[in-house]
């Protein structure tokens, strides 16, 4: 008996304990993606051949303590190597793990390979040869604490590489991971019942059923193997029993009658797939056909199970689409596919949850380093179910009836259509042409993560059949307290832009890159003022973002604009807005500067300034952070000492219950008028507390 080890990825571990079991393993217990087991050396054969969980199986030559780097030279030298494999044979080391003292893998496997080059040398006066292309000898060593296991990769390279499958798709699921869903699925237990995955991809789930299902060994083809240039390999009973795996396998496909079917839209994908399974030699038991997941033809009369790795987005704002895509599976599955077994594989929570099927059993697995769900579903009897969300739906539907007319009369093409309307739908939804934006606010916290997440789902479900859009031009964010630059930062590279007008400006707007879109349409109005006062005037607009407000100024009629802000991004952006609207020339300036540093030092007069400070900022230039509450006279004091005789000036801000000092803004020689209702428009007269706005002017004008 000898002691081995197998690696697998993680959540497979109880998997492979049973399948090393079966295949004559003894002594078995599970690690953290290891299992470490005894065996035979035949069982070890049949387990490099056999096993469809494994990644990779090391016979162990020893362990050593390896506390420190010396220490573990020192452990793997006195190893006779020369009894492992022959200097003429070249190796590579694959080094896992660490410790305090040994931090970097690639500093153990330099360790592990010196140890390894200085003991031939001793003991066979040569020195083999390293090389990480395809060597005929891999070391193993997988180091915890202070102890190292040294082993010999009997398997090669990684097992999951089973060698019939050259192009892998966009998403590629490895081999023995789908083995996994299979056996977790229940099907392996059934396996002369149909087989069907509607998002087969490259093949994969179908190829590891039908090669369980006609008893073919998963390794069978391997021409090359990690024990080929070991020592103590032996060829003859190698060679016997892989004999017996070319027996039972052509037995097995003689008497196979499982119905394996493979479906995909995508038809250059389809073309890999039936490549695939011609080299894996499954070719004659497998349909693949093309086809939408949305137009599935009626299952097979005999119930069977429905396997598949459907497709799943890493980023919230690919959710739209593939709920829609998950939902209308659902549906179809509820309604045509009573009595069958489905098995999904998704990373995220959230599409399972849009099929509104109630998951038998769910396990958390690993596809490479992306965690995953496999969730099982027994399909019973009854249709496709209520519809969900119907109260969202209809105060979407009333507010678009309000809306419509004021829209039309506007002439503009962007508005926010619901704001939280019904406290148990906490989105934002805002219109741009024939996309839609919906920014998520965060539920409190007496909201259960997965009813908050289920309200967000029956939003994205209704959105497209209410606004009449496509579920692939809808964006979702999660709108959180931005801190320090997360307003600047990019969530996305997706570089969704459109080109949208209001009051005969237009202007750029990106959905998916960043927070916001470039557009803050609360102000519209607030733009719309500036553009009918700015005639012959200096305008200043600070804290401008993308200077749709400086835009709106030029239009006007203004003499001179300059737009300041600390964003470079931002500042460029407006550029694009000036040459998207054909304005252009010296008078039109662009600085970038902290707005409050800049103020301080500013000597210029201007003749209306509009200034939208944020709630709060940290400015180098100050003393102490900025609060827009404790600090507005401060800001108004620097503004009337640039603004003009005869100027005006337009003050906005979104804090909540913010309260001007009128007293204060008397004393300073400054009148103020609250324009603040003035400034809101219909779609957003729900939220009052949207911005706050005063027109102020000298008090002597």
């Amino acid at each position: 008996m000898k002691r081995f080890y197998a690696a697998t990825p993680k959540g497979l571990e109880y998997l492979l304990v049973d399948e090393l079991v079966a295949l004559g393993a003894s002594e078995v217990r599970e690690g953290q993606a290891v299992v470490h087991f005894e065996a035979e050396l035949d069982t070890a054969y049949r387990i490099c051949l056999w096993s469809r969980l494994a990644s990779r199986v090391v016979l162990v030559l020893d362990q050593v303590v390896a506390k420190t780097a010396d220490q573990l030279y020192d452990g793997v030298k006195k190893i006779y190597w020369p009894g492992v494999f022959t200097p003429h044979s070249d190796f590579m080391v694959d080094f896992h793990g660490g410790n305090r003292e040994i931090r970097n893998s690639q500093f153990g496997a330099l360790k592990v390979k010196d140890a390894i080059v200085d003991a031939f040398v001793e003991h066979a006066g040569t020195r083999p040869t390293v090389s990480k292309e395809r060597p005929a000898i891999r070391i193993d060593c997988a180091l915890r604490a202070d102890k190292l296991l040294v082993g010999l990769n009997l398997s090669g390279s990684a097992l999951h590489q089973r060698g019939y499958r050259l192009d892998r798709g966009r998403a590629p699921l490895r081999e023995n991971l789908a083995a996994a869903v299979l056996m977790r699925s229940g099907w392996t237990q059934a396996q002369d019942k149909p087989l069907i995955d509607p998002f087969c991809g490259s093949g994969t789930v179908l190829i590891e059923a039908a090669l369980m299902a006609t008893d073919t060994a998963p390794q069978l083809h391997r021409r090359v193997w990690g024990f080929d240039h070991w020592v103590g390999h032996q060829p003859q009973r190698w060679n016997a029993i892989r004999e017996e795996a070319l027996e039972r396998a052509q037995a097995g496909e003689a008497r196979c009658q499982t119905r394996f079917i493979g479906r995909d839209i995508n038809r250059r994908v389809l073309a890999i797939a039936k490549d695939n399974a011609e080299r894996a030699g499954m070719a004659d038991f497998i349909q693949f056909e093309g086809g939408d997941v949305n137009e599935m033809p009626p299952p097979p009369a005999n119930p069977g199970f429905v396997v598949s790795n459907p497709p799943y987005g890493e980023r919230l704002g690919q959710m739209p689409e593939l709920l829609h895509l998950y939902a209308s599976l659902g549906r179809q599955l509820k309604e045509q596919w009573q009595g069958w077994q489905v098995s999904l594989l998704c990373s995220d929570p959230m599409l399972l949850s849009a099929l509104r099927l109630k998951a038998d059993k769910q396990y958390k697995l690993y596809n490479g380093a992306l965690e995953v769900l496999l969730g099982n579903y027994a399909v019973g009897e009854g249709g496709a179910g209520r519809q969900y969300g119907e109260d969202f739906a209809n105060r979407l539907r009333k507010n678009l009836k309000q809306l419509k007319k004021w829209v039309k009369q506007e002439g503009i093409d962007s508005y926010r259509v619901y704001d939280a309307d019904l406290p148990e739908y906490n989105v934002a939804i805002d219109r741009y042409q024939d996309w839609v934006v919906v920014q998520e606010y965060a539920p409190p916290k007496s909201v259960p993560e997965h009813k908050a997440r289920q309200r967000l789902i029956d939003v994205l479900l209704n959105l497209p059949e209410v606004l009449e859009v496509d579920p692939s031009q809808i964006v979702v964010k999660e709108r959180k307290q931005q801190k320090g630059k997360e307003q600047y930062e990019k969530l996305d590279q997706s570089h969704n832009e459109l080109k949208v007008e209001e009051y005969g400006a237009r202007f750029l707007v990106n959905l998916t890159d960043y927070l916001d879109t470039g557009l803050f349409l609360d102000h519209r109005l607030a733009r719309r003022y500036i553009q009918e006062h700015s005639q012959g005037k200096r305008f200043l607009n600070l804290f401008a973002y993308t200077g749709s407000a400086s835009v709106h100024a030029a239009l006007g009629g203004a003499r001179a604009t300059t737009t300041v802000d600390m964003s470079k991004t931002y500042l460029r952006w407006a550029q694009d807005n000036f040459a998207l609207n054909r304005l252009k020339g010296r008078e039109h300036r662009f600085v970038h500067a902290d707005c409050l540093a800049w103020l301080s030092e500013c000597q210029e007069q201007f003749d209306f300034i509009f200034i939208d400070p944020p709630t709060f900022s940290n400015s180098k230039r100050m003393e102490q952070s900025f609060d827009v509450q404790r600090d507005h006279l401060w800001l108004l004091t620097q503004l009337k000492r640039m603004l003009a005789p005869g100027g005006e000036i337009l003050f906005s801000n979104n804090k909540r219950h913010f309260k001007m000092d009128e007293a204060g803004v008397e004393a300073l020689g400054l009148n103020a008028r609250n324009v603040t209702k003035q400034t809101q428009s219909p779609d957003f007269a729900r939220n009052k507390q949207i911005h706050n706005a005063w027109v102020l002017h000298h008090a002597d004008a």
